[in-house]
């Protein structure tokens, strides 16, 4: 008798957003239309500069580079000591990723992570860092400090995810904080990985426009001490420049681990096309398109606030992003339930529990609804 034959698949969890079926269906039936407000997606239009690059390079018969076109890079490195405050990049550093989601789903398995091997992502987090351990084998904890961790976790931590800004919390973390956990990192030979793909998007005193601080990046010298050795910078285009639909971001950091990650890819065919290399390099190169932006978010975000709190919410953190991270004021009312009351408005929002056990009770409301649906949403909020 022989055993059964192993299943094929990769057995992961199902995807989260499908719960949020049923609570569509009653937010659709609103008179005056759904608000979704829920997965972040822009709404606006790419910037005409962007789409003119993207068609002029359409004749693209021959395959693209996986490192990304000389130019690309240049305009990469250039991007991150103007807007970042990094300096000193060499264009070896840098490549370009299709899409951030794609890199932080595989980072931990071109790194060469396994089985007993941990992977630590934030208390609250974007659960795309708990699938990229999941597809390496490896394990997955949940810790702001690696201090938090006990020694058996702790030795065998390979790599650390650090979200600032934070999805969905919009948390901001200080080059102080950054640079301590860069120590612990280091001290245990760990690879830190900053998700940086909101940095743009910084309000109040991470509001540059308005006189605030620029939020800091892990390759920032106050951060890395000049020393970029087992550190990783991954932003994306999608949020500044209204790209989602093209797939593009990008990875600089530790020259060593660069040379490896490119090796793999080329290995992988992890490509991204030659026309949206074009249009990334310039939008990189091109500020105001994203400080154009910027100032739609700041008035929705402006308009929206208010209204969750009328509605009875409190609106935590939320230093920066996309995102208003929120709970019911005088209550432990449950995620579903808040996702409820919102769906019987006709709109949508993210509940807090797909960010992990310390979401429980919070739900996400994105800024990426239109004027006029923000708009809609600040009336029906009001209970006007």
């Amino acid at each position: 008798m022989t055993d059964s034959p192993r299943a094929f698949g990769l057995s992961l969890p199902e995807y989260p957003w499908e719960a949020m079926a049923p609570y569509r269906r009653t937010a659709q039936q609103h008179p005056d239309g759904v608000v979704d407000l829920s997965i972040g997606t822009p709404v606006d239009p790419t910037p005409l500069v962007v789409q003119d690059a993207l068609a002029a390079a359409a004749d693209a018969p021959g395959y693209p580079t996986t490192h990304g076109t000389a130019a690309l890079r240049e305009a990469i490195v250039g991007w991150y000591a103007r807007r970042r405050g990094v300096a000193g990049l060499s264009p070896e550093q840098v490549m370009p990723t299709v899409g951030s989601k794609e890199l932080v789903a595989w980072l931990p398995l071109l790194l060469g992570l396994r089985a007993g091997d941990v992977v630590v992502r934030p208390t609250v987090a974007y659960p795309t860092y708990d699938i990229g351990a999941q597809i390496a084998g490896a394990e997955h904890v949940a810790a702001d400090d690696l201090d938090e961790l006990d020694d058996d976790v702790r030795s065998r931590v390979r790599l650390v995810w650090v979200n600032s800004p934070g999805n969905p919390t919009g948390i901001v973390r200080s080059a102080e904080s950054l640079k301590k956990l860069v120590d612990q990192a280091r001290a245990l030979g760990a690879v830190v990985a900053s998700d940086e793909c909101y940095a743009e998007l910084g309000w109040g005193d991470w509001d540059v426009e308005r006189g605030g601080t620029r939020v800091p990046s892990v390759l920032d010298p106050e951060v890395s001490g000049g020393d970029l050795s087992l550190l990783l910078s991954a932003y994306s285009l999608s949020k500044q420049s209204n790209l989602a639909g093209y797939r593009a971001a990008f990875l600089a950091g530790d020259p060593e681990l660069m040379k490896d990650l490119v090796n793999s890819r080329k290995h992988a065919g992890m490509i991204v096309p030659a026309p949206v290399q074009a249009a990334m390099q310039t939008a990189l190169n091109d500020d105001a398109h994203v400080a154009a932006q910027k100032a739609l978010y700041r008035g929705r975000r402006e308009r929206l606030l208010p209204a969750l709190q009328s509605f009875g919410l409190a609106v935590e953190h939320s230093e920066a992003g996309l995102y208003l991270w929120c709970r019911p004021t005088g209550s432990q009312e449950d995620t579903w339930n808040t996702v409820g009351r919102f769906a019987d408005l006709g709109i949508v929002v993210g509940p807090g529990v797909f960010y992990g056990d310390a979401g429980s009770g919070y739900v996400r409301v994105s800024l990426t609804g239109s004027d006029e649906r923000i708009d809609a949403a600040v009336h029906r909020l009001n209970g006007a």
